[in-house]
């Protein structure tokens, strides 16, 4: 039996993954067994290998939204728990993470003495939020009101489709890394504009690129 939890890095950023593998191969009892920079390399490596005790990971990638890989993940490393690791807003993607199998959520501004004591958290079989997201979580299960802004009503795909118009992405380009049809891609468009109140393309094309600026 090993002396060791594994831990596997999927993050699009070369220089992320080696800052997280330096740190967490220096805490105890801890080691990184693999990494990828795209769901699709995860996938594949991931399918390779022994599944690791815990898969860290990035929502935005390359190729696939983390929530799909997260949904992913359940087939292929079934006996792994997931941390989603991100620079976006917490109250939008929190209960989505959860909802999709991965066992915590902890943003990139955290201390690095936080992120392990995430990992190791999660690897205990806890799950892992903020303190001010943990509450906000325990008023929706008392049956208060919904945890996040206007965002949160939007469906994962519409998020997704709302994340690539505020990158500056036209529909056609939308369409192609999603792997959907223009049309579908124009559907999203106007049910975001419907959840969220907007008056046209332009109103919405502005509002996602002011989403966008607020998570970085």
């Amino acid at each position: 039996m090993s002396d060791f939890s594994s831990v596997f890095i999927v993050d699009d950023h070369p220089m992320m993954r080696m800052g997280l593998t330096c740190l967490i191969n220096a805490a105890d009892g801890l080691q990184v067994v693999g990494e990828a920079g795209s769901a699709r390399e995860a996938l594949t490596k991931l399918e390779e290998i022994e599944s690791p005790d815990l898969i860290l990971l990035d929502i935005s990638l390359p190729d696939k939204n983390g929530l799909e890989l997260l949904k992913d993940l359940k087939t292929v490393s079934q006996e792994s728990k997931s941390l989603v690791m991100s620079s976006h807003d917490e109250d939008v993607y929190a209960e989505r993470v959860l909802k999709a199998g991965g066992r915590g959520y902890v943003t990139k501004d955290r201390a690095p003495e936080q992120l392990v004591d995430a990992v190791r958290r999660v690897l205990k079989g806890e799950i892992f939020l903020s303190g001010a997201m943990t509450a906000k979580m325990m008023e929706v299960f008392a049956g208060g009101e919904s945890t996040g802004s206007s965002v949160s009503s939007l469906t994962d795909r519409e998020l997704e489709v709302y994340r690539l118009i505020g990158e500056g992405c036209a529909s056609r380009e939308i369409a192609a890394k999603l792997g959907v049809s223009i049309r579908t891609v124009d559907a999203h468009r106007t049910h975001i504009k419907d959840k969220l109140g907007l008056r046209d393309a332009a109103d919405l094309s502005y509002q996602a690129i002011r989403w966008m600026e607020s998570q970085s």
